[in-house]
């Protein structure tokens, strides 16, 4: 099994391309079984996610060619002939629950396993499956799989969201835009990946207004064509890499950032007292002088401070001037990070979802373990600050939403290798 050797110590310089977002990339593809015309999607990052939709795509009778190195995906379904996502894919990752409106929509029928994926909270489906009921959808839950059936075709239909969920918004919105007549999503999610999605639904041919909103009207069409789209910048990705110079020093442009996707993040920077600014290529991130102040970190949908970033941010917090509160809004125990930073000297207390933290004069390397995909990446950021070697194990889960992070790392100064069997 690999494990990544980070050695901390000096200033990081250069610049890093930010790839297209996982999660955009995620939402899309399955877009594909909504039209029997070809889907070509353009900056694609290249992670094993993105080979596991490819799998399950595949596996319903879709075509998926990857082209130029993985940074570009034509896909097809005009020829879908299967209608069952299997436990041995799904399992795997939890976008797979994706397939369950495109598939409902165009065909009336589909049966989808219940998904997995990392271990950061229960995350149930309930959700995704009242906002398909309230399209018309007869749904019954069977030894682990969901048989959904429209028999008549889905119809529109008023979903209002109790609490504001991403998945279940994108898996809404593209089953909505093949229902009859209008469907309105209330309390909807407004992250940028729902957004990217909606411009390339529209590019098929799709109605919707008010993706930006949080309530979001589609008025369903008859069929969709074929589109070419650019999947957004990965603002996850994005923040993960404007922190390295925050935690170690220098200054680094990250290449395709923009400040709509991260503004939230970049206001807690700014009060950390790290430089953040636009260029004509991206963000630049600097930090120049004295030491990272402390500040409080609420998680929120978008556009508040992302989930996915807390691990990250927690790890720039352990060696801040002062005491800071990581509040955890969106998924329950995801602070399984905490421990393994303790290992390196962080002085930090959970209680629920609350960490305190208290900033250390410096951390030292240690061996540690990843747990999920953004504590993996935060204990790599953590090791660039720490004194002397840090040893991050099950590195697997990296490798779900990070593409080539040794070799970006590195072609900004960082002391850091992937080595196999240690």
């Amino acid at each position: 099994m690999d494990s990544i050797i980070v050695t901390g110590g000096g200033a990081l310089k250069g610049e890093i391309p930010i790839a297209g977002a996982k999660n955009a990339c995620l939402t899309l593809m399955p877009a594909t079984l909504l039209s029997d015309e070809p889907l070509t999607l353009t900056n694609a990052p290249r992670l094993s996610d993105i080979k596991t939709m490819t799998e399950l795509l595949a596996s319903l009778g879709a075509e998926v060619t990857s082209l130029q190195d993985g940074q570009v995906l034509a896909l097809s379904s005009h020829d879908l002939d299967n209608h069952v996502a299997d436990y041995d894919i799904v399992r795997k990752m939890r976008a797979s629950i994706l397939v369950l409106g495109p598939m409902l929509a165009r065909h009336g029928h589909a049966v989808v396993s219940l998904p997995g994926g990392c271990a950061i909270g229960a995350r149930p489906v309930d959700l995704h499956l009242k906002a398909l009921e309230a399209m018309g959808a007869e749904l019954e839950l069977k030894e682990g799989y969901v048989h959904a059936r429209a028999p008549g075709g889905l119809k529109g239909g008023v979903v209002d969201f109790p609490i504001v969920s991403v998945g279940a918004t994108e898996n809404a919105l593209m089953a909505a835009t093949l229902a009859k007549g209008t469907t309105v999503l209330k309390n909807a999610a407004r992250e940028p990946e729902i957004v990217d999605l909606a411009v390339c639904l529209r590019r098929m041919g799709a109605q919707i207004e008010g993706e930006e909103t949080g309530t979001i009207t589609i008025q369903g069409v008859e069929r969709l064509h074929g589109a070419t789209h650019p999947v957004v910048t990965d603002r996850i990705e994005l923040g993960t890499y404007m922190l390295a110079p925050a935690i170690c020093g220098g200054e680094v442009e990250c290449l395709g950032g923009r400040m709509d996707l991260v503004g939230a993040f970049a206001e807690k920077l700014h009060e950390a007292g790290i430089e953040v600014s636009e260029t004509k290529r991206g963000l630049k991130v600097a930090r120049k002088n004295g030491p990272i102040k402390a500040v409080d970190v609420i998680t929120a949908p978008f556009p508040g401070f992302p989930t996915d970033l807390q691990a990250q941010m927690m790890a720039l917090m352990c060696t801040a001037e002062g005491t800071s509160v990581l509040e955890e809004r969106i998924f329950e125990n995801r602070f399984m990070h905490a421990p393994e930073l303790m290992r390196m000297g962080a002085n930090i207390e959970v209680h629920g979802g609350t960490a305190t933290v208290r900033g250390v004069d410096i951390l030292k390397g240690a061996p540690v373990m990843a747990t999920d995909l953004r504590a993996s990446v935060s204990l790599i950021l953590a090791g660039l600050a720490a004194e002397g070697e840090t040893v991050v194990s099950r590195v697997y889960h990296l490798d779900r939403g990070y593409e080539h992070v040794v070799r970006k790392l590195e072609g900004i100064g960082a002391k850091i290798e992937r080595v196999s069997g240690r």
